[in-house]
């Protein structure tokens, strides 16, 4: 497929930097841990722009970003994937962190302090909405969302979204955050979501439906009409319920994982970035399925292929002539 044709992904969330902890296991409270390998990454949204980027689409970041290590660290990884950025850098703040705590059995657990990008200004989100193009796939998380500041200003975005760009909600980690985002930020979203994007777990906090396949319908019946709801089920594929279509079963495919930190976003990336080069939704989701496939079996939080990489994996597949 072309490249020119492609739509650009425009990520109206949050790149800060990951510190990666490999631990034998969680401390008591009070207790003490010695770790056995620390890595610092951009991480975040970051995850989603490359995988994005990789398969040939425009991507930029529409988030905040501060100064000092983080900050630099941030503007160099994502000038190394050829991402753009609409926002300058902030000179009064730095960018924030995650630490990501690995257990030997690979359980995370995970403490944010967010920096510059938590502090978004009405400027800022008009300045955003000046730059979007129409045609633009724009991505919101529920993150983002679920920051009191930022919430209400990522949600007035929507409005300034073009009426042919497809808007996607990825509704990560319902609980605690998101299930704390007001019903005034949350409602304008969800009326112009067209690609509601959830794992297994989100879906069914948020549905109560323990089968993806229901828990997809029912996500699907709290949007607009003509939008579409997608479930990921890690190893077993996805369940996209394109609009106006009952949900059906996009199988995964079988690898050995060595590294699940960032599936979700390069999921969401790869997804979209087919969407926007003209596949259709079942298509997109298969794409999709492949990438994260391939990115769990590297090391690191940023892994997904690229379109040639993609094409061998997916050697015989009717898929993989149409990405050469």
């Amino acid at each position: 497929m072309n490249r020119s044709t492609s739509r650009r992904i425009v990520l109206a969330g949050n790149v800060i930097a990951d510190v990666v902890i490999e631990i034998p296991a969680l401390p008591e409270r009070g207790g003490d841990v010695v770790g056995t390998r620390t890595v610092t990454t951009a991480g975040g949204g970051f995850n989603t722009l490359v995988a994005a980027r990789r398969l040939g689409a425009e991507a930029v970041h529409a988030g905040l970003h501060g100064t000092r290590p983080h900050g630099d660290l941030v503007r160099a990884a994502v000038a190394a994937e050829d991402i753009g950025t609409l926002l300058p850098a902030r000179a009064d703040g730095g960018t924030g962190f995650t630490v990501a705590l690995v257990d030997s059995g690979g359980e995370r657990t995970f403490v944010t302090s967010f920096g510059a990008e938590a502090t978004l200004a009405p400027a800022d989100m008009a300045a955003v909405g000046a730059q979007l193009r129409p045609g633009d796939l724009v991505q919101l998380s529920g993150y983002g969302l679920a920051l009191p500041g930022n919430g209400p200003l990522l949600s007035g975005l929507t409005a300034a979204v073009p009426a042919d760009s497809i808007l996607c909600f990825d509704c990560f980690d319902p609980r605690p955050l998101v299930a704390d985002i007001p019903e005034s930020v949350l409602a304008p979203v969800l009326a112009r979501t067209d690609w509601l994007s959830a794992n297994a777990r989100d879906a069914r906090i948020m549905t109560g439906h323990e089968d993806p396949r229901t828990a997809a319908a029912a996500l699907g019946q709290r949007l607009a009409p003509g939008a579409g709801a997608l479930v990921r089920a890690d190893r077993d594929g996805c369940r996209p319920a394109a609009p106006g279509q009952q949900p059906v079963h996009v199988p995964g495919f079988p690898v050995t994982a060595v590294d699940g930190n960032g599936a979700g976003d390069a999921h969401v990336g790869a997804f979209l970035a087919l969407l926007g080069q003209g596949f259709d939704a079942l298509t997109a989701a298969r794409g999709a399925d492949a990438a994260v496939a391939l990115s769990v079996t590297r090391r690191g939080p940023a892994t997904a292929p690229d379109r040639a990489e993609l094409a061998v994996f997916l050697a015989g597949d009717p898929l993989a002539g149409q990405l050469a």
